[in-house]
This record gives C-alpha cells, structure tokens and sequence, in this order.
C-alpha cells in the first residue's frame, strides 16, 4: 500500500534540559552523503545545540538536501538545528526499515523540491511528512529490511576495502621518501615552483589549434580520491578563453572550497589528443622531465596535512575562499631521486588496478541496491 511518511514516522523535537558534558555532539559535517552509518561526532565541544537525538532515530540534513547525508544514531546526543530527528512509530513500520525510506535518492529529490531558501535551502518537517512510498506489509517489512540491510553491509565492506588500499598507497610512500612533514629521509628541501611547472601557459603548446577536439574536466568530473570522468570533450576554439588548460600527466589541484578541503585532485591521463581544459577553480601542476612525477606530485597535494596548510593560507571572502599560487609555489617538500619516483608510481599503477576492481564491484552493489529501493519503496 502506499503511504505517507507522516503516517508512519515522527520528528522528535526533545530538547535538552540538563547538562551536556559528556555528550556526543552531531553537526551536519559529521553525516557522510549517502552513508547510514555515523562514522564522525565530537564530545565536549563547545556549540549552542539543544536538540536531543536518541539511539535508534535518524539524523536527517534538513540543509541542502542534495547532499544526501541522514545517518542512524548509534548513541544518545545532541545535534544541530539543521538536522530533522525522525522515529519510527510502533507498529506502522519497522524501525529497522525507516532509514532505507529516508535515505533515498527518491526522497532526497523530494525533500529538495520542498526546501525554501536560496543559498542554504532547507526543508521542514511539515512538509517531509507529506512524502508517499510503497509500504509492504509488516510481515514483510522484516524479509525486505534483512535483504537492503546485507546489500548495505557488503557494499561498506567493499568500501572498506577501497580505503585500506589508499592507505597502503600513503604507507608505501612514508616508506620510500619518509614522513613528507618530518623529512625524516634528509632529501633535498625544495620549493615546490623548482619541482614542477605550477600553471602552465597554453601559448607553448603547438598543438592547440582550431578544430582540435580535447577532455573538458569541470569540477563534478574530479573525486576526492583521484578518480576522472573524462567522458566530456570540446572544440579548442570552444574553451581557449575562460578555462583552465592542462596536457597529459599534469596533476590537477582544486583551488576553490570546499572542494580542496574535500580532496578534489587527479592525474590527467588518457586526455583526448593529450590536451584538456576545464574549471577555472583548478591549480594545474605539471611535472619537470628527470625531477618530478605525477603520482609523486599527485600524492603530496593529496595528504591531509597539505590541504590543511592550505585552507589556512586561503585568500578571498567566505564562500569563495582559494588557495592562491604563491602557496603552492613557496610550499617546500624533500625531492626523492627521480627513480624512487618512479618506482612508487609503480606501486601506485598496481594499487590503481585493485582499486578499479573494487569500484567496479561497488557500483555494481549500488545499482543492486538501489533497484531493490524502487521496486520495494518507490
């Protein structure tokens, strides 16, 4: 039967009347998009937070709904005023089912399409309750919460799995070229402008002319862990003024937040013709032949610590806030020999095959999954 979330789900609206020491304490930064896990909290810090949440209820971002974050609670705490609480009512839905009802692309969609305000749109309650889905019967609520709960719990393993391998990646170069923080190896402090070509000009490369058809990356076509849709390609005549140019092997550094913050980066490789352009909010680094390399250069601007230093050297208003090039050309790294570069780009292309097949694997378990939400949900 089909219902609406109001007739099976409530909002919790408890608010705090003690004390909140001790208590674990959720913002919206803490929800990953898309993730029903809470992986992120802190406790003691100081914030103005008055809304309760108990274990059980989900953490809705009423905030920019597009971003898909709503996670379980796993512990009582408070949370922001720009996360909605939501709770299962006894014996119209199994609590255990909710939380594949809410996060949900088909509920993301709608609860963006109720959201009111301009820059930072939200959406209330009032009107999340009016949101119809395909209820099952409770018999079998229980059979179709156990199949979407194994679906979430392998496709997780596999993430799991996937991050292990970025963290072996950042272990194997601790390992060759040491701790890039402590230069514990004693390699050559250098300035990153003396270790690759930061901006390239265009007007030195001979293969751009009219008619030429190159990769056009914008900034939705780079992750936050190197990955690249180059699906995406323009006539030069089309993006010679108004975009950033890069050829092949370049690394790209998003400039902008939060995207730096939130790691967008990649190699260029495989570019149609070996020429791309693309968003102006990338920094373009490009490597100097028998000093530099890409994967060397790539993982340095992909350390927690680099962007860090980076976001507080960020010029600009909030909102629009970049890092500028002078961070990047004054920044000063130990330079390893060329071949234990190489050597770890070695490392890296094997790691990258795993990590294909994983991801591979992955979007297969998602296309899985989400097809199980529409045809039992939708």
């Amino acid at each position: 039967m089909r219902v609406n979330l109001g007739a099976v789900a409530k909002e919790s609206r408890e608010t705090l009347s003690g004390s909140k020491r001790g208590l674990p304490v959720v913002g919206l930064e803490h929800i990953t998009p898309g993730e029903l896990s809470l992986l992120a909290w802190d406790v003691d810090k100081e914030n103005s937070f008055t809304k309760v949440f108990r274990k059980g209820q989900i953490l809705f971002g009423r905030r920019r709904a597009y971003l898909k974050k709503a996670a379980i609670a796993p512990f009582d705490g408070i949370c922001s005023g720009d996360i909605t609480v939501i709770e299962a009512i006894p014996d119209k839905i199994l609590p255990d089912l909710l939380p594949f009802v809410i996060q949900n692309d088909i509920f993301f969609d709608y609860a963006m399409g109720k959201s009111a305000g301009s820059l930072s749109p939200r959406a209330k309650w009032e009107h999340l309750r009016n949101f119809e889905f395909h209820l099952p019967p409770m018999a079998q609520q229980g059979k179709l919460a156990h199949l979407l709960w194994t679906a979430n719990t392998t496709r997780d393993a596999y993430k799991k799995l996937l991050a292990a391998t970025d963290a072996l990646v950042e272990s194997r170069f601790v390992e060759l070229f040491g701790d890039p923080d402590k230069n514990d190896k004693g390699l050559p402090l250098t300035a990153l402008k003396d270790c690759c070509i930061i901006n390239p000009r265009k007007s030195e490369d001979k293969r751009l002319v009219k008619g030429l058809e190159v990769s056009f990356v914008p900034m939705a076509a780079v992750s936050e862990k190197g990955a690249l849709d180059l699906s995406e390609t323009r006539l030069y005549e089309k993006v010679k003024t108004g975009f950033t140019y890069f050829s092949e092997n370049d690394v790209l550094f998003a400039k902008i937040t939060p995207c730096m913050e939130n790691g967008k980066g990649a190699i260029m490789e495989n570019l149609n013709q070996g020429v791309g352009f693309g968003s102006t909010e990338f920094h373009v680094l490009r490597p100097i032949e028998g000093v530099s390399n890409p994967y060397w250069l790539y993982q340095i601007t992909a350390f927690d610590k680099f962007r860090k230093d980076a976001a507080m050297n960020m010029t600009g208003s909030a909102g629009q806030r970049r890092v500028p090039a002078s961070y990047l050309e004054k920044y000063h790294i130990g330079l390893p020999p060329i071949d234990l570069q190489i050597r770890f780009a070695e490392f890296v292309r094997q790691a990258d095959k795993s990590k294909s097949a994983l991801q591979d694997t992955i979007d297969r378990l998602e296309t899985t999954y989400k097809s199980l939400l529409r045809e039992n949900l939708g």
